[in-house]
């Protein structure tokens, strides 16, 4: 990706890359690609395919979230990776 574009796109004068490149350029820069995804506006493939299986369940989940902070957050995002809920 040439400096210029990311300048363009850092403006607004070009849309944000396909996903693909955020991950690509995420990779190159050592950044978190979901970080980019969502600084460009996008939800990872994945992350969309799991809400689009449970879309009320998982919109009230996040509506419900929507001001826990995020210490507060992380702590649940630990129990629940530890099965622990």
């Amino acid at each position: 990706m040439e400096p210029a574009y990311l300048s363009k796109i850092e403006r607004g004068d070009m849309p944000p890359p396909s996903e693909q490149a955020i991950r690509r350029l995420a990779a190159e820069l050592g950044e978190d690609a979901d970080l980019l995804l969502g600084l460009a506006g996008k939800v990872a493939t994945d992350v969309c395919e799991i809400i689009t299986k449970r879309p009320i369940l998982f919109a009230e989940l996040i509506r419900c979230l929507s001001d826990v902070s995020d210490d507060q957050l992380m702590a649940l995002v630990i129990k629940v990776r530890n099965n622990e809920y």
